[in-house]
């Protein structure tokens, strides 16, 4: 058995919480491990940008400077594990959808697109047996290179906004999960001097096949290409290059509305990570940024942190984000660029 607690005081909104992020029961054989209970899932290769990973994400957390465990949340369910020389084989059941945790006002300053109209409460997926989410994951060691294929149907994770104007001319605004069919692989092995990864997916939007509704997000490709090297003693860089190919993107032209801005058929992100780690690794100095160029938006997060003991660290850092086009991702969060300290106690 195993469970992790934290208890967080929210200064900024005056409460004080209790955080059950993990509590699970395990029970293995000789070829199965059985899980069940609240669990952190994580799968893929991407370094912060994710593909077959389909589990909540808490972007908050990443945004508003906690450490970056916190970006993953646990979800509630059963996974097995089957272990063989021929092919090992995750599954996982999660029958409760947990939505990603996405920065909303009045923690972050942001640009509202819908503030002309009034909202409704988010509607989430039910608690059916036929709403149970599913995840497939094959992997296997071939010839020195690591290779996974994955398999998800559930829902997309970050809710859609939809807009209804009644007989009377008012205009309302509320968040959904559309129903959501991954397949993907991915390829990890030693090359060129360090570690070449290659990672794909189709995502089938099963609420919107032909991207005929310009509320639901079309179907997609999306792929990504890493590479990470040690340049010398405790340093690294690594760079990945991630982008998505929406379907039908002359459909969704035609039918978004008059005034909407045009999401680009092609839109990719260039990623950067920089490691240095000095006096016996307590110090570590480290740079992730990002760049998207089909939408001109970055962000950068430079860190500097310091270990005083086993159980005390302090860091310093800064949040830049910004971009050209309001409704993208980093650029709406802008107007959010922050310095930071913390000091964090392990017990």
């Amino acid at each position: 058995m195993h469970a992790k607690v934290d208890f967080v005081h929210d200064a900024l909104e005056g409460q004080f919480n209790v955080d059950l992020r993990e509590a699970y029961l395990d029970y293995s054989t000789k070829r199965f491990d059985f899980r069940l209970g609240r669990q952190i899932a994580t799968w893929g290769v991407g370094d912060l940008l994710f593909i077959n990973d389909l589990f909540p994400k808490d972007w908050v957390a990443f945004f508003a400077d906690r450490p970056l465990e916190y970006l993953k949340i646990g979800v509630d369910g059963f996974r097995t594990r089957y272990s063989s020389p021929m092919v090992n084989v995750d599954v996982i059941l999660i029958p409760v959808f947990t939505p990603d945790t996405v920065p909303t006002t009045p923690r972050f300053v942001l640009e509202d697109a819908f503030s002309f109209a009034s909202g409704i409460d988010p509607e989430l997926p039910e608690h059916t047996y036929g709403n149970t989410e599913v995840g497939l994951r094959l992997y296997r060691r071939i010839r020195d290179v690591d290779v996974s294929v994955y398999a998800y149907r559930g829902f997309w994770r970050t809710p859609s906004a939809t807009l209804d104007e009644s007989f009377d001319g008012e205009w309302t605004v509320s968040t959904r999960h559309p129903a959501l069919s991954v397949y993907g692989m991915s390829v990890q092995r030693n090359a060129i001097g360090g570690v070449v990864s290659l990672e794909a997916g189709h995502y089938r939007s099963r609420d919107d096949v032909e991207g005929r509704d310009p509320f639901t997000p079309n179907s997609q490709a999306r792929f990504l290409l890493g590479y990470q090297k040690q340049l010398w003693q405790d340093a690294t860089v690594g760079g990945q290059y991630y982008a998505e190919i929406m379907a039908d993107h002359a459909t969704y032209v035609t039918t978004l509305p008059a005034g909407f801005p045009v999401q680009e058929r092609y839109s990719d992100i260039v990623s950067l990570r920089v490691e240095q780690r000095l006096k016996h690794q307590t110090w570590e100095l480290t740079l992730v940024a990002f760049y998207g160029r089909a939408n001109a938006e970055y962000l950068a997060q430079p860190q500097v942190a310091y270990t005083l003991s086993d159980r005390l660290s302090v860091a310093v850092g800064a949040n830049v984000v910004g971009g050209d086009r309001p409704w993208t991702p980093f650029a709406r969060l802008a107007r959010n660029d922050n310095v930071y300290a913390s000091l964090r106690f392990d017990f």
